[in-house]
């Protein structure tokens, strides 16, 4: 029977206090681009506005101006570049997974040894060739081709990610569909990758982190280009504004929301990926 002693009580107040300390400068963050130019001078950073504005986010986001047209270009080619590679590494990625932790062979268990090494291995290695060949083949200042790049980056990722599911999922269900007549692609299209759910959602919000979060790359292959990513367009942007912190806030809030939206959609998935669950 659970007593609710002292300790628990001082546990209690730590979890509070961390989680206050933690939210702090998201505080900051929404305080101060909420805030006009004159009040972000002349109040304390930890004041809340008295008359918040969202003004920032007008001046930013409406139509006509060099600034708000260049956030919103970037904004729409981080959406193109993160969602094409999501859809490329679940498309791709599980059918490798599962063939590579279902097949017997040696050459099975060297290649999933080869995508685990990838893993390790920095991208920044490779980057020089990684741009050569892909200005050979077409793929740099598009946004499809920085897809395409992302997809070969994060591969190895996925195929790793999915292939921990496909190990502890039970032959069980496939035994059934085998004996029903059903072919391996459709056992997989319609028994196996249905109950990936939690798998897919790990893979999906993984990746869009590190592929909206990304600036490297992208400063690399789209440089000069009309499609460059939100966090290269956010590093030009806030060095023009120098020191209007309401201004670079509400850039950086612009930017949080899509990526926010995205896991809370997907973030049943990715807990229960955590738990190792398979239920959908």
């Amino acid at each position: 029977m659970f007593r609710y002693t002292k300790k628990t009580l001082i546990l209690e107040i730590c979890t509070v206090l961390a989680a206050v300390v933690m939210l702090m400068p998201f505080y900051f963050l929404v305080s101060t681009s909420l805030k006009s130019e004159q009040q972000v001078l002349t109040t304390s950073t930890l004041s809340f506005p008295t008359s918040p504005t969202f003004q920032n986010f007008v001046t930013l986001l409406s139509p006509g101006s060099g600034a708000s047209s260049s956030i919103f270009h970037g904004l729409l080619s981080s959406v193109i570049i993160t969602a094409g590679t999501i859809l490329a590494l679940i498309a791709v990625g599980s059918p490798a997974a599962y063939v590579l932790t279902r097949s017997t062979s040696r050459w099975s268990n060297r290649t999933y040894y080869l995508f685990l090494i990838a893993i390790l291995l920095p991208t920044q290695l490779g980057i020089v060739p990684l741009y050569v060949e892909a200005r050979t083949l077409g793929l740099v200042g598009t946004p499809w081709g920085m897809a395409v790049v992302y997809t070969g980056m994060l591969m190895p990722l996925s195929v790793f990610l999915y292939a921990g599911f496909f190990r502890r999922l039970p032959l069980d269900y496939e035994e059934a569909a085998t004996v029903d007549g059903a072919s391996r692609t459709r056992i997989f299209t319609r028994v196996v990758f249905p109950l990936m759910g939690p798998a897919t959602g790990t893979v999906a919000i993984l990746a869009g982190l590190i592929v909206w979060n990304d600036f490297f790359t992208a400063l690399i292959f789209l440089n000069g280009s009309d499609y460059q990513t939100l966090p290269v367009v956010m590093y030009n942007y806030v060095g023009s504004l120098v020191s209007q912190w309401n201004l670079i806030f509400a850039v950086v809030i612009v930017s949080m929301i899509p990526i926010l939206a995205f896991y809370f959609f997907a973030q049943k998935k990715f807990i229960q990926g955590y738990a190792g669950g398979l239920k959908g």
